[in-house]
This record gives C-alpha cells, sequence and structure tokens, in this order.
C-alpha cells in the first residue's frame, strides 16, 4: 500500500494513542509530590492543545502555562511602527512574512498602510525577496524580517544571495529573536511591573522547530542551572502528549534533565551549516524589547557591523522613532506572555478584542494564546 501524507498525519493525531498517552500521563501523576505547572514556548504547541482538547484529557495535578507565543505576539509597537513608516517612503517596497499584514502598531498595521497605497508585499519564503528585488532594480526593496531561529538561516541566506549578486537596491531590517533568553527572563527577573516569579514554570515543552536549526543544546541550562526540565517536542497531538508524559515521569522520579521527544528531526547539536551562516551574517543585539515583557538582553539578533550599508534601521535611523510605546490600557497580554493569566481574564477577551479588531498581539497573531482561546473556546467547558 501507498503511504501518503494524510497517513503520517493520522498517525499523529489517533484518539486511540492520545487516549492512551492520557492514561500514562494519570497513572505517572499519581507519583508526584506536588502538581507541575508546564510552560510551552511556542504558539504552535498552545493551538495544539487547545484545538485537541489536551487540557481535558490531563488530570488536575498538570497544568499547562501558556508562554511568549510567537515572534508576532512579541513584536513591539515602535518595531510595527518603523515597518508603517519605511512603507511609505518614496520608491520603496516593503516585504515581510505574511503573518506581520495585521499586527496594529501605533499608526496602523502594514495592511492598512497598503490601503492606503504603500507597496507593502507578503512573502511566503524571505527567498522570494531575491525576486522582487531583481525585478525592480529602480526601487528600494526592504525586508523586514521576524521569526524565531527557525526563519534565521532563510534571512542570511538572502542576505548571502544579494550580496554574491551584486544587488545595491535591498535593505534589511532585523527583528529575529532568540528563545532561550526569553525563557530565562521568565523564569529568574524582578522587574518595577511584575514579579516573574509568580509565574510558577515547572518546566518547559521546547519547540522542536527553533531545535532542528539551534540544536536542543540551548536548553541545557534550564535543568543544569535554573532546575527546570525541557522536553523538546514536536506539535502533534502524539508529540505533545508524549512530551508531557516525559516531563511527568522526571518528576515522579526526582529527575531534571533535557531530552527530545521530536528526535525525528531534532538532534542535540542541530544543523551546523544554519548556524554558521547565522553567525557570518548576525550577532547579538544588547537588548531588545519584547512586547508585554520588557527589554531582554541579547535577546535579539542585529547585523553585523561589517553589513550596516545594507541595515534599514541605520540607513532609516534619521526617521525611524526610538520611543517605547505602551500597549492599551486595558490588554493583558503582558501577563499572559508571561503565563501568569489565561486569555479569558482579560476584560476585554471575546468583546472588545477578537480577530477582527484585536487590541492585543496574543489576538492579532494566529499563534497567540488569545486567539487559540477565541478559535476553540468551546472546547473549555
Amino acid at each position: 500500500m501507498r503511504l501518503t501524507l494524510k497517513d503520517l498525519y493520522d498517525r499523529f493525531r489517533d484518539p486511540a494513542t492520545i487516549r492512551a498517552l492520557a492514561g500514562l500521563i494519570e497513572k505517572e501523576a499519581k507519583n508526584l509530590s506536588e502538581p507541575v505547572n508546564i510552560m510551552e514556548v511556542c504558539g504552535g504547541h498552545t493551538h495544539t492543545i487547545m484545538k485537541y482538547g489536551l487540557k481535558q484529557l490531563l488530570p488536575s495535578s498538570i497544568r499547562f502555562i501558556h508562554g511568549p507565543g510567537c515572534p508576532v505576539c512579541i513584536m513591539p509597537k515602535e518595531r510595527i511602527d518603523h515597518a508603517y513608516i519605511l512603507s511609505g517612503q518614496e520608491d520603496v517596497i516593503l516585504t515581510t512574512l505574511g503573518d506581520m499584514i495585521k499586527v496594529p502598531g501605533s499608526k496602523g498595521s502594514l495592511q492598512q498602510a497598503r490601503s492606503q497605497g504603500a507597496d507593502v508585499r507578503f512573502v511566503y519564503s524571505p527567498l522570494d525577496v531575491l525576486k522582487i528585488a531583481l525585478e525592480n532594480p529602480d526601487k528600494r526593496v526592504i525586508f523586514f524580517a521576524i521569526g524565531f531561529e527557525t526563519t534565521t538561516p532563510m534571512t542570511a541566506a538572502l542576505l548571502e544571495q544579494s550580496m554574491k549578486r551584486g544587488l545595491e537596491n535591498l535593505l534589511f531590517h532585523i527583528n529575529h529573536v532568540t528563545v532561550p533568553e526569553v525563557m530565562k527572563e521568565l523564569i529568574d527577573s524582578r522587574d518595577e511591573h511584575v514579579d516573574s516569579y509568580n509565574n510558577r514554570i515547572d518546566a518547559f515543552i521546547g519547540p522542536s522547530h527553533v531545535s532542528v536549526i539551534a540544536g536542543a543544546k540551548i536548553y541545557k541550562p534550564f535543568p543544569q542551572k535554573y532546575g527546570r526540565p525541557v522536553v523538546v517536542s514536536g506539535f502533534e497531538p502524539v508529540d505533545v502528549m508524549e512530551g508531557v508524559l516525559m516531563l511527568v515521569r522526571q518528576f515522579a522520579q526526582k529527575r531534571c534533565e533535557l531530552e527530545i521527544q521530536y528526535k525525528r528531526s531534532v538532534t542535540m547539536e542541530g544543523n551546523l551549516n544554519a548556524q554558521r551562516l547565522i553567525d557570518k551574517y548576525f550577532k547579538k543585539r544588547e537588548l531588545f524589547k519584547w512586547r508585554g515583557l520588557g527589554n531582554i538582553p541579547y535577546s535579539a539578533l542585529m547585523l553585523r557591523d561589517e553589513y550596516a550599508g545594507l541595515d534599514a534601521e541605520k540607513v532609516y535611523a534619521d526617521i525611524l522613532p526610538k520611543e517605547e510605546i505602551e500597549d492599551h490600557k486595558l490588554c493583558i497580554c503582558g501577563d499572559i506572555l508571561r503565563g501568569m493569566a489565561d486569555p479569558t481574564e482579560c476584560r476585554v477577551f471575546g468583546t472588545a478584542c477578537k480577530p477582527s479588531s484585536p487590541l492585543g498581539s496574543c489576538m492579532v497573531s494566529s499563534e497567540g494564546a488569545c486567539a487559540a482561546y477565541y478559535k476553540y473556546g468551546e472546547l473549555l467547558e
């Protein structure tokens, strides 16, 4: 019999397998001395948990805490304003990944900028930008790059191809962020706005797509230094349930380790060629503001100094605002991103704030926790 893609997906969404894993988790959970709070860092995991009702399959002693979600969720308004302003410059084509289309800054979204005449184009892959730049030599093409470690190599590949072809009309606005640093922030930071210790994170489900590039090794400090086990899990419901089982067994057996559930794609070292390409073109920023979380040291990338002439932030420094912009006062996205509140605790959730009219980043992004609760909220009953 010929194997199809659907056959593969069905195996990871098989109700019998999911129920069997739920039974094993419940059995292991009886050996726990106290409840376990597990943060899924990525919004892809959050949507899987909500869509397939995984929360309802677990014993009350196992609780999911929703984390930062996705690069769109944490993008501060001032950087979205950068994209909006750049798109309005004469002879500029602003390109970015499609997830950014509806994200509101203080001046509006890129969707609104395009409706007002700006040449804003959304691409499926950064390498699509190369074609746009080649076809429009009389225009300045700016790529507003976003993403975790997952998409960073594609931006680096675009930059390398641009240089090989000698393109002079392609600039980059870099907004790539890194996962381990924000995980550390969620564990041990205290600032004037919020006490992070109140989020009670006991363990992490690490995003597998990040680890395919960076390797599972980036999570080693969490069991070793912070006493929080990490399981790198895939995004299918069976993957998530197996990841939870692995964490529960660690707690039941008094272990604290880094483990890989998604062994079919993730290794401890990751993609070394991709890592070398990233290191060739990027370096760490000293500070980067995460929406709702504040400034986190060394949590994002920027172009190396030798590529400053390709950096849109520097080329257009005179017109790009540097002031920080606060979120809507009624929005509690900051608490949600820190795992200190569920979307349903927000007073404007599902009323003033919904996907068609989002007030906060957790609702506007398709991977945000609020969007997941809004879409699959009936499963909470």
